[in-house]
């Protein structure tokens, strides 16, 4: 299937990749299906493209490149609605805004993306929890874990 999207203009995609979300995005409540692009020679960040949306697009990254001690628990309603059955399963990606330079960008890490990768189900889970900033900075010393 042909995608247009907002970096990459129009891309071949596999429609088995497409991930559901039911309740869509905060937000973006209309926005069901996205697809996780990588980006060529990028081993840090992806990019969370709209299916139906050329425009709406997120960049994302997996939060444990820059918080080694990042961890949450999900709450049963979120298991459940999301069908994990297995650790493996789980992908987590926390969405980035880009700076320039790039050592002052940050990650939402009040709420990260949690992914089926098996079943391509996936949510925003919002943590209730004030452990963790909604604007970490990537280059952050005086976190534990941080890079």
């Amino acid at each position: 299937m042909l995608l247009a999207t907002k970096y990459l203009g129009e891309i071949e995609i596999n429609t088995d990749k497409i991930i559901h979300f039911h309740s869509g995005l905060p937000g973006f409540t209309d926005e069901k299906q996205f697809i996780i692009i990588d980006l060529p020679g990028n081993d840090l960040i992806q990019i969370l493209q709209s299916v139906t949306t050329a425009e709406l697009a997120f960049i994302i990254t997996n939060p444990h490149h820059f918080h080694k001690d990042y961890e949450f628990k999900l709450d049963d309603s979120t298991i459940e609605s999301l069908e994990l059955k297995e650790e493996q399963d789980v992908a987590i990606f926390t969405i980035m805004t880009l700076k320039d330079p790039f050592k002052n960008s940050t990650i939402n890490l009040q709420a990260p993306i949690v992914i089926n990768s098996r079943k391509k189900l996936g949510k925003q889970y919002i943590l209730n929890e004030t452990k963790y900033a909604m604007r970490f900075h990537i280059s952050d010393p005086s976190v534990k874990g941080s890079d």
